[in-house]
């Protein structure tokens, strides 16, 4: 008899629960870095921000798919399928990734002249530092969070015994989460990549020989509203899913509650 796997398992909980808990110690070692940008003497300083946060996001990765591991483990055990497997750790991300993100993060820095400046550009010093802080921050969570989704995509390529992904959002994910959570386990092995964006907690919940994946109700939700409201309008999918969700779900998006 098949066993029943979903997104909404208790071992998906605590993983999610972990990667949260471990972004919230990653944005406190990212504000403390900020130090290191002088509002002085910037072209000297953000190099050393930036060396300092490569540092930050490669250990937070490392973490990151440490724990990921840890909870493919233990979904590999729970669907009891034979065999050994030892789960291929994904690396750190390239320091000229992590470089190139948060120079973008930080592009509204630099001082240009008032008839090219972007409105962002133009505000006062202080406000522009934090503004870089908070999209700083974002940029090395989903870093961090894509070492560990990636750990868990390569198992499920390498591993005999798996057979494909699904993802978990959570109830108050956006919309665009929220549909590519509802189609369920249809990621297979050879699925290239997580669409995830910045601030993104989404997880992977690998599905094994012998297992069946299951929505979760609040997921369920949001397969109805998807076909009801969505399905056969090509693209216009995303735009009529967002009102729907707006108007229908009872786990409203961010903002609307």
């Amino acid at each position: 008899m098949a066993t029943t796997v979903s997104d909404s398992s208790d071992d998906a909980a605590r993983f999610r629960a972990a990667q949260i808990g471990l972004t919230r110690l990653l944005v406190r070692d990212v504000r403390g870095l900020r130090r290191l940008i002088l509002p002085t003497r910037l072209r000297e300083s953000v190099p050393d921000w930036l060396a300092g946060m490569n540092l930050v996001v490669a250990q937070y990765s490392r973490t990151s798919a440490a724990l990921a591991a840890e909870f493919y483990d233990a979904q590999r055990e729970a669907a009891g399928v034979p065999g050994p497997f030892a789960v291929p750790l994904a690396d750190p991300p390239p320091e000229e990734q992590t470089t190139a993100s948060l120079r973008w993060a930080t592009k509204d820095l630099w001082p240009r002249e008032p008839e090219v400046a972007t409105p962002a550009q133009l505000e006062p010093l202080d406000v522009r530092l934090d503004q870089a802080e908070k999209k700083a921050e974002q940029v090395a969570q989903k870093l961090v969070a894509d070492t560990g989704r990636g750990t868990v995509q390569a198992a499920v390529r390498q591993d005999r015994q798996a057979t494909a992904w699904a993802r978990s959002a959570a109830r108050g994910a956006c919309s665009f989460c929220k549909l590519l959570a509802s189609r369920g386990a249809v990621y297979g092995e050879d699925t290239a990549d997580f669409r995830a964006h910045d601030g993104c907690h989404c997880g992977v919940i690998p599905v094994f020989r012998g297992q069946r994946f299951e929505l979760s109700p609040h997921a369920r939700e949001w397969e109805r509203l998807y076909r009801e409201f969505a399905e056969g309008h090509s693209g216009d999918q995303l735009r009529l899913f967002r009102r729907a969700l707006a108007e229908h779900d009872s786990n409203p998006l961010p903002g609307l509650n």
